[in-house]
């Protein structure tokens, strides 16, 4: 019996430490990519800054000075860095 109760407290244990904030982490992550807009700036997963000129369901397109447009997974953004 005491191993069971000991099985027990370990899974809660493991749950609220490890599975629970990635899983909070995770729902941010997917409402960011969600609310992504035309003129935010943003930070890539590969340490690029830039201002999103166009986005559709899959890509963003990226201004990153000079007039230069790159075209980005939208997957690859990090986060979001406008100045409110």
């Amino acid at each position: 019996m005491e191993a069971i109760i000991m099985l027990i407290l370990m899974f809660a244990i493991f749950y609220f430490l490890l599975i629970r904030p990635q899983q909070k982490r995770q729902k941010e992550i997917r409402e960011m990519h969600a609310n992504l807009q035309k003129g935010d700036q943003i930070i890539t997963i590969g340490g690029l800054h830039g201002t999103i000129e166009a986005l559709d369901e899959e890509t963003v397109v990226l201004s990153v000075g000079n007039n230069q447009k790159l075209t980005f997974d939208r997957n690859s953004v990090r986060e979001v860095v406008n100045e409110d």
